[in-house]
């Protein structure tokens, strides 16, 4: 929004769009870390299955409790995990992150677009992520 003064500046009331992308950004930090801790865990202590090929065979064995895609996962094979994941009735999350990211979240030296978590383990992921 343009605001003119007195003096007949023209200034930008930005104070709202900076409180809320601060809010915002703030919020998304903590809800990465919180799945990052959570995935960290599902590794050491579950069963989870790496890949996109692999990921969909999972879904359609009904062994996938959970489905985390990266957020650079091309469309296509986005909307075809979330199609099976719909007829499986099994959860999806969107990674905020890039598949670099997600990768480095598990622990591994590699891009993952794609991971299913079959056993949590210790984890409480299962219950908190979908809800997100």
């Amino acid at each position: 929004a343009v605001v003119s003064t007195q003096s007949g500046h023209y200034g930008r009331d930005l104070s709202k769009s900076q409180k809320s992308t601060m809010v915002a950004s703030k919020k998304t930090k903590k809800a990465m870390e919180s799945i990052n801790s959570r995935l960290a865990l599902v590794m050491k202590s579950g069963k989870f299955l790496i890949g996109y090929r692999s990921t969909i065979k999972s879904i359609r064995q009904g062994k996938a409790k959970l489905i985390i895609i990266a957020n650079n996962t091309p469309a296509l094979r986005k909307s075809e995990i979330e199609y099976y994941c719909m007829l499986a009735k099994v959860g999806v999350h969107h990674y905020s992150g890039s598949n670099i990211d997600l990768g480095t979240a598990c622990g591994k030296y590699f891009r993952v677009g794609a991971l299913c978590i079959t056993d949590p383990g210790d984890s409480d992921i299962i219950r908190t992520m979908p809800s997100e």
